[in-house]
């Protein structure tokens, strides 16, 4: 009996031996697990696992890897969210306290008993305008902010082409007139898109006072459409000064000014143009040769609006 004791106690004190060199083992495993945990919270890129082990542990590790990449990423873009919010805001009250000051020293002068009824009237007219640059500028930029919630909806209207280029020529020709340049267009009759025409007339409006106010007096600016059984492509095109090569790459980002734009430029106006046309199932490019004009493509495909 006496050595089946002793094989016994061998027996329990070698599964106790592996039991404690386990459970160092799964210590270990779960002081790295803890410590690839901290290395992901302290850094911004993710770091890899090093060792790659099997069974419940290896579906655990790889668990823990899929989270952590999961977490980061939304992290990611919630911060990514917070940054351009801020850059927007920015740029928002920069851009209204350009108008808001010439506003305040306008109501300034009015105020004065001296000044003639010219002047006054002068200063009526400038404080209306920079209310509108105001009115538009707000609008503007709830409509991008409505644009990226994805909460603007499109309609799916059958549309005439050229009459919703002649109401865009419409709104324009006292600009185009007091600049001397010529509107021109090459529009098959009775030609349709299926597009929204508010928002498609807002993005085409943009476009085609951007290309009149960048060309001189002599000048001329034209659309030219036509049509396939994949998309209609309209070409918006003026024989302006053109856009520097370095600007070409931004010209839809908002807020952008390039070298060439006018003082009083937002730098919102093409930007909600893309957006839109984007919008509809579309795309739009520029292209552009300094003091030679510029041209923008614009094309919406017969499918549906996503």
């Amino acid at each position: 009996m006496g050595w089946i004791i002793i094989v016994l106690l061998c027996c329990i004190a070698g599964l106790l031996g592996n039991l404690v060199v386990q459970h160092r083992k799964n210590e270990a495993y779960l002081d790295g697990i803890i410590a690839y945990l901290m290395k992901v919270q302290d850094r911004n890129a993710l770091p890899e696992m090093k060792e790659q082990v099997e069974g419940k542990r290896g579906i655990l590790q790889s668990e823990l890897y899929k989270l952590a990449s999961t977490l980061q990423e939304q992290y990611a873009r919630e911060t990514e969210k917070n940054r351009y919010l801020a850059e927007m805001l920015s740029n928002v009250s920069h851009q209204i306290k350009t108008p808001l000051t010439a506003i305040t020293i306008m109501t300034d002068l009015l105020k004065s008993d001296t000044l003639s009824e010219a002047d006054r009237r002068q200063c009526v007219s400038r404080i209306v305008g920079q209310t509108d640059r105001i009115t538009w500028l707000v609008k503007t930029l709830l409509t991008l902010a409505r644009l990226d919630a994805e909460v603007l909806s499109f309609k799916q209207e059958q549309v005439e082409i050229e009459e919703l280029i002649d109401s865009i020529y419409d709104t324009l020709a006292v600009l185009a007139e007091l600049k001397g340049v010529a509107l021109e267009k090459e529009i098959p009759e009775g030609m349709q898109v299926i597009c929204d025409r508010q928002w498609t007339r807002e993005a085409l409006l943009n476009i085609v006072k951007n290309c009149l106010e960048h060309t001189g007096e002599g000048g001329r600016v034209g659309t030219v459409v036509s049509q396939s059984n994949l998309a209609t492509d309209l070409i918006i095109w003026d024989t302006g000064t053109g856009i520097c090569p370095e600007d070409l790459p931004h010209i839809f980002e908002r807020f952008y000014q390039g070298k060439q734009a006018d003082s009083g430029s937002v730098g919102i106006g093409l930007a909600l143009s893309g957006q839109i046309i984007r919008k509809q199932n579309g795309n739009i490019a520029v292209e552009s040769r300094e003091r030679q004009g510029t041209k923008f493509s614009i094309r919406l495909y017969h499918t549906k609006t996503v």
